[in-house]
């Protein structure tokens, strides 16, 4: 294959590298903002010039033949250098521009991040965001996103982590359920009342806690409660949600409690007693590890950090 023909195909080799990180061609192609059929059709093209095959199509997903994965494990390189080499000359520019692609948990990014948008795309015109609100752990590299905000304890090592602001779990409950009930004095009351939580892979639900009657943390009490109630989720605004109805009391993180206690909807419960393991007490910002940093993604995290910093006091 002479020189020019190889030229032609750059596109369609990189091309083929998405496919080999989406896995099927209607993923690939929403990725790349073209039509499937343009997409297969660009792969037979380069099929064709390359005189092997190189993915193998079956009716739910497509694989690479050793020769698509020997293409693609040697092009992967040189297009991350293309990307970063693209994305330096692009942040020369006078202000951050360009498309930031955000993964976020639903509960979080529905309170908490959303309604602060707004004003980071008004101080950024140039900027363009793309948010996908789920609670799944996505691969950044493979699905593309430039970065994910995670609540978690342990950032992965992988991957480069801002924190943005420490996060609270908290006890929640009605006034109404409270008058109905009585409100608990102790951890071990709980065992009394219906307790809304998130189900876990054990048989038994369980919270667990620490006393405040030390300051220091070596010192406290642990106490562990098995707790049950006529409702668990695995979403917090909807445990949120149960709790303000009067079904019972939820251990929820503070920024989706945060309007609710606000408004009075919600009162909280057991203040002192410091809940462990249920939800993390970090909210980061993590990017998969990189020489260079858009200038956009950096705005944003910058943005997040002072937007974020004051947590979520109720």
């Amino acid at each position: 294959m002479n020189e020019k023909k190889v030229e032609g195909l750059w596109a369609h080799l990189h091309w083929l590298t998405v496919l080999s990180q989406q896995g099927s061609y209607t993923a690939s192609a929403q990725r790349l903002g073209v039509s499937k059929a343009a997409m297969s059709q660009r792969i037979s093209e380069l099929e064709r010039a390359a005189g092997v095959p190189l993915v193998q199509r079956t009716t739910r997903s497509v694989r690479l033949t050793e020769a698509g994965q020997q293409l693609v494990d040697g092009m992967r390189e040189p297009f991350e250098r293309i990307a970063q080499s693209f994305s330096s000359v692009r942040d020369l520019a006078d202000e951050p521009a360009g498309l930031v692609r955000v993964t976020a948990p639903v509960a979080f990014a529905r309170q908490q991040l959303v309604p602060r948008i707004a004003e980071f795309l008004r101080a950024h015109p140039k900027v363009r965001l793309e948010l996908d609100m789920s609670d799944r752990l996505s691969s950044l590299a493979t699905e593309g996103f430039d970065l994910a905000i995670r609540h978690t304890a342990s950032p992965p090592d992988t991957h480069v982590a801002w924190p943005l602001c420490s996060t609270r779990s908290l006890l929640v409950a009605s006034r109404d359920y409270l008058r109905r009930r009585g409100t608990p004095q102790s951890p071990q009351d709980l065992a009394e009342h219906d307790c809304l939580h998130y189900p876990r892979a054990q048989d038994t639900s369980a919270w667990h806690f620490t006393s405040p009657d030390s300051r220091r943390k070596a010192q406290r009490q642990r106490l562990t409660v098995p707790v049950s109630g006529p409702f668990c989720a695995n979403n917090s605004e909807a445990l949120r949600d149960a709790a303000i109805a009067g079904l019972g009391i939820a251990l929820v993180p503070d920024f989706s409690a945060q309007a609710a206690l606000q408004s009075g909807k919600l009162v909280t419960v057991l203040e002192g007693w410091e809940s462990v393991g249920t939800f993390s007490p970090q909210i980061y910002a993590i990017r998969p590890y990189a020489s260079h940093v858009p200038r956009a993604v950096s705005a944003f995290v910058a943005w997040l950090r002072v937007a974020l910093a004051d947590g979520f006091k109720a």
